[in-house]
């Protein structure tokens, strides 16, 4: 590269370009700072955060860390090549100084801090935090917790930093794209286009192999291999933009005459995927992620678009104060947000639906807000400009126009802290409470033997006749298929009933044995209503004439394995299906599949676990999924209210429950 081709890059902010004989296509100069990208950051960590707070609200919100790897990877890209272009050069060792000036005093507060707070709050947010404290200083959190089987969607074991996934992918592409980015600044602008858009391609391939219907997804989510796309999106297009023959190709207005609806629909795409994708569909990893990571692109193609006739709509919209303000601040809300949210929910536990869980949702938005700004301002904004050396140079200059007193008192703060987080993270708890309790049960339930047990009590009906008039011939339902016999209907006791169920049963397993003395319990963590279709075919005709099933909360309601289930049953048991509650997208959707089930079925009533959990938040463990010891007595109770309003329906005789005490 000749001095005049880089000094006509530098005056003009236009990068100079390798391809011979090309020039630049404007001499008007492009600013250091590129505006409107605050704005699609801001755009970005709204979606995380609402996703966060309640991902029945914005199912999709998760997309947001994919708005975010394209604006990295184009921003990234693009101070590389400018570099180049102005110094002939990239000096990695600054390049590394200044991503590590920007992410790690704020990735140490947050870490220190919610360390300390989650000690006074519950332990069981401490578990396993000597390892999440090595993966979110060492930027390898993805890595760390695929090999350690912890999952992303689910939520059922509450991690303090599970959020800093997102940021050791990031950091991962900061240490490795420089080395490569030297190395395609020795070819044509097309060719660095095609590597980038390569390896996007691939890694988009590579998700869509790995992932498998109905397995949790954290493995192709987490994966740096698996979700590189956005950050190669972005490159791509820096290249692009770089080169003279080339930028003139990410101008959505020179597409012809359909160019000017190219950004506002993939504004709509982008809006439409994030209200309408979710956690458990293949699409999301089978393209849905590939398209939101095109549309983020176009947009930034608008934001960066500087046209003859003024800013476009996206431009004003991107470049308003308040989404300046927010993208400004987007790193530390995106530290804070999630350690808030499990604390706060922890402190005032509150149920999806409620008024309260609003209430606590807006209180969490307002902390998050206020301690990243606070953050912004004193810890990454001197750290940005005054680098490492200049903020110890100041904070030593402070130190020294301290009494002694003062200074004593200092060295004491800092030391306590650091031997605080030492004692807490090394007497960390291993397990959860929730999670001691339910391997405790689930050894019971494995050798679960009931023997012979009494009737069920508190429950009592009247008598039911004997003879022939007592077994009527089976009729047929409103629904087309053979209705039950009404004295197979009764209000069942405890050695009449089969119960099959995921961890909230293996959760309310002694609860249970309560309330049904009798029962016999086939329940194990992680069932899925596909474990419930094989459990129930294998007992075949030994299921007891009253069934419970309790399954969803890992993976969703899937409607053909309950039919599938109830289809093995028959219509001459008793059956309760039991529906799901907890931190899930999907809640909603799943309660409705199981409601349209039960209503085609004169054999099968819905235990509404849901709107009794909903009434009592507090019952519910750290990991806002499992109840507590209070919460499986609601269970239960909920489950026998079911069974006596089933058998009610069928018999016409009233069921009375006697209300047990809590032992």
């Amino acid at each position: 590269m000749t001095a005049s081709a880089i000094s006509r890059a530098a005056g003009t902010g236009q990068t100079a370009d390798t391809d011979k004989g090309a020039t630049p296509s404007s001499g008007r100069a492009r600013p250091a700072r590129i505006e409107g990208l605050d704005g699609l950051r801001a755009l970005a960590i709204t979606g995380v955060l609402v996703y966060h707070l309640n991902a029945a609200w914005l199912p999709g919100g998760f997309l947001g860390v994919d708005v975010f790897f394209v604006v990295s990877g184009f921003l990234i890209t693009t101070l590389l090549v400018r570099e180049h272009h102005r110094t002939g050069r990239i000096a990695l060792g600054r390049f590394w100084v200044r991503r590590a000036r920007r992410l790690l005093p704020a990735l140490v507060l947050v870490v220190l801090t919610s360390v300390l707070i989650a000690r006074l709050v519950s332990q069981d947010l401490l578990v396993d935090v000597a390892r999440q404290m090595v993966g979110a200083l060492t930027f390898s959190t993805n890595w760390l917790e695929v090999t350690a089987g912890t999952s992303y969607f689910d939520q059922t074991a509450p991690q303090l930093f599970m959020n800093f996934w997102s940021l050791a992918v990031e950091e991962q592409f900061y240490l490795a794209w420089p080395l490569v980015t030297l190395a395609l600044l020795a070819v044509s602008s097309r060719i660095r286009v095609g590597v980038a858009l390569v390896i996007g391609a691939a890694s988009t391939l590579l998700m869509a192999l790995l992932v498998t219907p109905g397995v949790d997804a954290t493995r192709v989510y987490y994966g740096t291999d698996t979700h590189v796309m956005g950050l190669m999106a972005g490159a791509a297009l820096a290249f692009a933009w770089a080169s003279p023959r080339l930028a003139m190709r990410v101008a959505p207005s020179r597409w012809g005459r359909h160019g000017r609806y190219a950004v506002p629909l993939a504004g709509a795409v982008l809006v439409a995927e994030m209200a309408l994708l979710d956690e458990q569909s293949p699409l999301t990893f089978r393209g849905g992620i590939a398209v939101a990571t095109i549309a983020t692109a176009v947009l930034v193609m608008g934001v960066i678009e500087r046209r003859p006739h003024g800013v476009t709509v996206l431009q004003r919209v991107v470049r308003h104060p308040a989404a300046t303000w927010v993208g400004a601040r987007s790193y530390s809300i995106y530290l804070w947000h999630w350690p808030v949210i499990l604390l706060v929910a922890l402190d005032n536990p509150s149920a999806p639906g409620t008024m309260s869980h609003l209430l606590t949702r807006i209180w969490c938005v307002l902390v998050t807000l206020a301690l990243a700004d606070l953050t912004y301002r004193f810890v990454e904004a001197p750290f940005r400009t005054l680098g490492f050396r200049g903020v110890v140079s100041s904070l030593r200059a402070r130190a020294t126009s301290l009494t002694p007193r003062g200074k004593q008192l200092v060295a004491g703060v800092v030391a306590g802290v650091v031997v605080v987080t030492a004692v807490i993270v090394v007497t960390a708890p291993d397990m959860s409470e929730t999670a001691r309790l339910l391997a405790q049960n689930e050894a019971a339930a494995q050798s679960d033997d009931p023997g012979v047990g009494a009737p069920t009590p508190g429950a009592t009906a009247l008598p039911t006749p004997t003879g022939p008039d007592a077994a009527p011939a089976p009729t047929r339902s409103a629904a087309g298929g053979p209705r039950a016999t009404d004295a197979s209907f009764t209000m069942p006791a405890g050695p009449e009933i089969d119960a099959y169920g995921d961890s909230i049963m293996v959760g309310s397993l002694q609860a249970l044995r309560y309330y049904f003395p009798g029962i016999r319990i086939d329940a194990k963590s992680n069932r899925r209503w596909s474990d419930g279709l094989t459990e129930v075919t294998a007992r075949g005709e030994a299921n007891r004439r009253a069934v419970v099933l309790a399954f969803g909360t890992n993976a969703g309601v899937d409607e053909d394995a309950v039919h599938e289930v109830l289809d093995a049953l028959g219509p001459k048991r008793m059956v309760v299906l039991v529906n799901v509650m907890g931190p899930f997208a999907r809640i909603d959707t799943d309660n409705a599949t199981l409601e349209l089930v039960a209503r085609g079925r004169p054999n099968v009533v819905v235990a509404d676990w849901a709107d009794a959990i909903r009434a009592h938040p507090e019952q519910v463990q750290s990991d806002r999924v499992h109840p507590t010891i209070k919460g499986a007595h609601l269970f239960s109770k909920t489950v026998r209210q079911a069974l006596a309003d089933l058998s009610q329906r069928s018999t016409g005789k009233k069921v009375v429950l006697e209300e047990l005490p809590i032992p």
